[in-house]
């Protein structure tokens, strides 16, 4: 089967219409508190069609895979984007520097907590684990960027680093949204800084404590949380 982005986007349609359900689907609108539609698709069978859709439509070249996402990633339901990113991340041979602009798209223009999140960690994470020297400006210049899905996106990038984090990117995207009321903000660097602690708590403590006039109570309750 030849991919193109028409061909793509109408099977992934299609596909997720013939088990969509309408209770589901406002259960799922009313969760997520958006006015996008849902076809009402849980997790599990999105992942059988991600599967189905990347053996039917295999990305050969970069323009083919940044080409396919984007049609995807078009589509006017929520499930259609949640495909796309499960598409881009099936390609890892894709998810490099050169796809950062189209992550970044993807982020400003998803502008909620579920998108950006498995972007963030995903996509934007593996590329900066990979490329560091060369991401590592890129994703660095999020942190103090207008748009707030920007700035969590850098806090978020390397969740799930573990060993591998880079402390001093670490600090430096953390540090720079520390005073932003924000609550997505102060959620993320919470959470960044507690998925470390699991690899390096006396770092972690020691962040805390360094900047205690300036980590709110948010962001200090989810970053000690497993700490006692």
């Amino acid at each position: 089967m030849n991919a193109s982005n028409r061909d793509i986007a109408a099977t992934a349609r299609d596909l997720l219409q013939r088990i969509a359900d309408p209770v589901r689907a406002r259960e799922m609108a009313a969760y997520m508190k958006t006015q996008m539609p849902f076809f009402g698709v849980p997790s599990r069978d999105r992942k059988v069609i991600v599967r189905t859709l990347s053996e039917a439509f295999p990305a050969t070249t970069r323009n083919e895979y940044q080409h396919n996402v984007r049609a995807l990633w078009r589509g006017p339901h929520r499930e259609e984007k949640y495909l796309a990113v499960g598409y881009a991340r099936s390609f890892s041979r894709f998810v490099t520097l050169s796809s950062i602009p189209l992550y970044r798209t993807m982020i400003t223009s998803g502008a909620w907590w579920d998108f950006v999140d498995e972007i963030a960690a995903h996509l934007v994470g593996t590329v900066l684990l990979h490329q560091r020297v060369r991401a590592a400006s890129r994703v660095g210049e999020w942190a103090t960027a207008e748009d707030m899905w920007l700035r969590r996106s850098s806090i978020l990038s390397q969740l799930r680093h573990k060993q591998a984090t880079d402390t001093d990117f670490l600090d430096r995207v953390c540090t720079a949204n520390l005073r932003d009321r924000e609550f997505f903000i102060q959620k993320a660097t919470g959470w960044a800084l507690r998925e470390y602690a699991k690899t390096s708590p006396a770092w972690v403590l020691a962040y805390v404590d360094a900047h205690e006039d300036e980590v709110s109570g948010l962001t200090r309750r989810e970053a000690l949380k497993h700490l006692g």
